[in-house]
């Protein structure tokens, strides 16, 4: 059953959101596909967050991690080995790629494999510019404006 969301009520008030229909439409979309390799995602700190995936039968050699503009992508492909006979296979080794997208600012900080872990450290970032400053408010007995009326 596939949900569509009518956000026209949204852009009424909301100003460089277009986006925002892409990334609710993509992901209503992947929620129905594979769920391989099983991940977690946590939040380590107040602008820190940890995504760990469970890798197992996978190398470091293995695994990519790529970062761009505001995706992280991970991507997993074991090489072509001897053919063998399985009498069972319960370890998957299929590969795979999972996307992440990031918020504005979130930086990859170091990614690790660890245990059959591949853990990736993101923070949030945002630059001096853009954080809120305090606007001093000029007053009518500001010395300033008095300086300039005696001019």
């Amino acid at each position: 059953m596939r949900t569509t969301f009518d956000f026209a009520p949204l852009w009424r008030s909301t100003i460089g959101f277009d986006h925002l229909a892409d990334l609710v439409d993509s992901t209503l979309r992947q929620a129905g596909e594979d769920n391989y390799p099983p991940y977690n995602i946590e939040r380590s700190g107040e602008d820190q967050y940890r995504i760990t995936l469970a890798v197992a039968g996978f190398g470091v050699n293995d695994i990519s991690v790529t970062a761009e503009q505001n995706a992280l992508t991970i991507e997993g492909r074991k090489p072509d080995s001897a053919a063998r006979e399985y009498l069972y296979q319960g370890i998957a080794a299929r590969p795979f790629r999972r996307v992440f997208n990031l918020a504005d600012y979130v930086q990859v900080k170091q990614a690790a494999f660890q245990d059959g872990l591949l853990v990736i450290d993101l923070l949030r970032e945002i630059p001096e510019a853009m954080k809120p400053r305090r606007i001093q408010i000029a007053g009518a007995a500001s010395p300033q404006i008095e300086q300039k009326k005696a001019a």
